[in-house]
């Protein structure tokens, strides 16, 4: 990114910040879809499915806008660890995430969209590296 700063420190600090938010992101959307991913559309789990693409956008945005793979792989990362943390059961037996076609669509689907994102981020054309050629 080129950020207008009076020094390197600035710069770093920026960036650090803003892998910060792309972390935050991903993990208030595991915590969010961890609530509402069982939603159906008769026997497709819409909600499931949509936080999954919501989360494979997350990555390939976050990769564009920081121009690196460390773009993608920081909601991936917040994603994981917040949903994750949330299928785990509690010292009373209840679950968040349950062990349902939704529940499993929900972690397996998240965890495969994140891993996606992370390797398409290594693509040339979302670190600004491809492009058009001159002919």
């Amino acid at each position: 990114m080129n950020v207008t700063a009076r020094g390197r420190g600035t710069r770093t600090l920026f960036n650090v910040a803003v892998y910060g938010m792309l972390f935050v992101l991903g993990a208030v959307q595991g915590v969010i879809g961890s609530f509402q991913y069982s939603w159906m559309a008769g026997s497709v789990p819409a909600a499931a499915l949509v936080c999954c693409a919501v989360l494979l956008a997350t990555c390939l945005l976050g990769a564009w806008a920081m121009r690196s793979v460390s773009g993608a792989l920081a909601p991936a990362a917040g994603w994981i660890l917040a949903a994750f943390v949330m299928s785990l059961p509690v010292s009373n037996g209840s679950v968040i995430i349950t062990n349902t076609a939704a529940g499993r669509w929900y972690l397996y689907g998240g965890t495969a969209t994140a891993v996606a994102g992370v390797l398409i981020s290594f693509g040339g054309w979302i670190r600004g590296q491809g492009g058009t050629r001159a002919r």
